[in-house]
């Protein structure tokens, strides 16, 4: 892959234009907001599965991270950073696992013929329909990324894994490899896998597990990594799939 390559392929100038300090002081209170959801999460976790889990905490608040308030600008301006770092063309079948509210589900779509929100959570389904209800091109359905129904192997050019994995029950090797190969999966020949998770710092122990996360997919072989990018305060990296891909086994 050339340096040309990539520069035919990305449109980098649009990310250099989208402001770097992009967290504003009342930001704060998005991050802690999303730190209480997220220990309410794991306390679930411990005696719930994860679809029971996360229908509570959808029933509770209807944003429950304040992804979608207007009050922050983080997400938005996060939306836009990772929509610049996808490749400049458009898509034919995309799937964004875990898609929440279906914020990101909607920037997808405007590059898309095609764009599947998937979400653990019932609730969760209900309100993004109604936020993307006037978008044609988009729809929502309940599923769980460890239980996708065999249809779904190899029907999409570009899956999107956002702010997901780290909520596996238990995260440990096996259920993340499983995960990963079954993303593998999903995708098409040349198909494009776009995977997003917190970064802080590099001690921090939630830092470590996003690590943790995209170096399991770098280890499969069925992916190649294209790209890695850090930004304030997520790590994404880009994968294709491997030339040297085979079918994963059963």
């Amino acid at each position: 892959m050339t340096l040309d390559w990539r520069r035919r392929l990305f449109h980098p100038t649009v990310e250099q234009r989208l402001p770097w300090l992009f967290m504003l002081p009342r930001d704060i209170g998005l991050f802690l907001k999303s730190a209480r959801t997220d220990a309410k999460v794991a306390r679930l976790l411990r005696n719930k599965a994860a679809g029971d889990t996360f229908e509570a905490i959808y029933r509770e608040s209807a944003d429950p991270w304040a992804s979608a308030s207007p009050r922050y600008r983080y997400q938005r301006l996060k939306c836009e950073r990772l929509m610049a770092l996808l490749p400049k063309q458009r898509f034919r079948n995309v799937l964004d696992l875990g898609c929440g509210l279906g914020l990101l589900s909607q920037q997808l779509a405007k590059c898309a013929e095609h764009v599947l929100g998937m979400d653990i959570s019932s609730t969760a389904i209900g309100h993004a329909r109604q936020r993307g209800a006037a978008l044609s091109n988009l729809d929502f359905e309940p599923g769980d990324l460890l239980k996708l129904p065999p249809s779904f192997d190899g029907k999409f050019d570009l899956v999107v894994v956002s702010d997901v994995l780290y909520y596996l029950s238990p995260l440990d090797r096996p259920t993340l490899s499983s995960a990963v190969h079954k993303i593998a999966n999903l995708l098409s020949p040349g198909g494009i896998c776009l995977v997003v998770n917190h970064y802080f710092f590099s001690v921090d122990p939630d830092s470590k597990v996003s690590r943790n996360i995209h170096r399991t997919f770098s280890d499969c072989p069925r992916f190649a990594m294209i790209s890695e990018h850090r930004r304030p305060f997520f790590l994404a990296s880009l994968f294709s799939m491997s030339a040297l891909s085979v079918p994963a086994v059963p």
